[in-house]
Formats: structure tokens, sequence, C-alpha cells
């Protein structure tokens, strides 16, 4: 029998001082069976960085054709596509296609350096295309503040961010490996 996703419960406030963006999102997580509390914290974590108030969850790991977050126009344009972890050269060159703008959050320490070496060159000729990396122990640090209903506070300051969850705080530091230009 297939297991269920597990359902989180997170109200996920966010002051963004880099881009003026202060807003608290009550927002309801499928955790699919084969996610770690890491990457669904790394969502959380990509969803505050890019937090407006039309970015929302998708199914996800569960589906191919869809990110683990997007952002749709009101005339239902695919303005925002973040995916998370090392997609293939194929998937990157695909979601650039469909969306104004790509965002892909890597993690994972080594096998993400070695993703980026092999697909690096690659990128170069997507102008929409942003790549950040995030460090396997503050992606580690993050996944201890799981819990099935969470307050997530999340400052953002200089590119510098900070998670708390009651008196437990986690900084996070992500890295620009490639920059969009528009």
């Amino acid at each position: 029998m297939a297991q269920k996703a597990t359902i989180y419960k997170v109200e996920l406030s966010v002051s963004d001082m880099d881009r003026h963006y202060y807003e608290t999102h009550k927002l309801t997580i499928a955790k699919h069976p084969s996610e770690t509390d890491e990457r669904m914290m790394v969502r959380l974590l990509a969803f505050a960085l890019n937090a407006h108030e039309q970015l929302e969850m998708t199914k996800g790991i569960s589906t191919d054709d869809e990110p683990d977050i997007w952002q749709k126009s009101l005339s239902d344009e695919l303005e925002l596509w973040i995916a998370l972890g090392l997609p293939s050269d194929k998937v990157v060159r695909q979601s650039c296609a469909k969306a104004q703008k790509v965002v892909i959050y890597t993690y994972g320490g080594r096998t993400a350096d070695v993703w980026w070496d092999k697909i690096q060159n690659s990128t170069s000729r997507f102008d929409n295309l942003q790549v950040m990396s995030l460090s396997e122990q503050e992606t580690s640090e993050l996944a201890g503040l799981a819990d099935r209903s969470m307050k997530l506070q999340v400052n953002i300051q200089d590119g510098d961010v900070m998670v708390s969850v009651g008196d437990q705080i986690v900084y996070v530091t992500p890295t620009t490996l490639k920059s969009a230009l528009n």
C-alpha cells in the first residue's frame, strides 16, 4: 500500500528588508513520503526568499512537469519557476522556456558542487536563470526546525537570512552561482 503525504501546517512570517516585503503566509504543505525534512525546509526557505501574494507551492516532488514553487500572473502566465535540488540539463532548459524567470536552489554539499561543474556551461545562454547554492551545514540545521505545526519567522537583510522557530535560530547565507539578467 502506498504511503500518503504527511501534512504540515506552517505560519510563515517574512520580513524581507531587501525587497521591502512584510507579510505572513499560512501554508499547508504536503510532504511526500520520499521527501526529507531538509528538502521540505529548503522549500519553505525558497518560498520566503521569493515571497509574493501569488506565489504557490505545487505538487512538487510527485510531478515531473511542475516546479516546487511557482508564481503565475492573473492571466495564468508563468512568471516564476522555483526548483530545488539538482535538476537535469533538460529540465533546466524546459523550465527556462516555460517561465519568465527560473530560480534553482541547490543543496547537498559536494554533490551540488559536482552538479554545478557539470551543468554550468550549458546554462550560460539562459538570461532568465538564477542559480543559488545553500550550504550543507545550514540546510541540515534547517531540517532540525521541522515540525508538523510551525510558526516560522524569516528575516532577510543584505542577502543574509535568519530563520527562527521559538527560541531556535538558524542563519543561512545563500550563495549566487548564476544571476538572472531580467
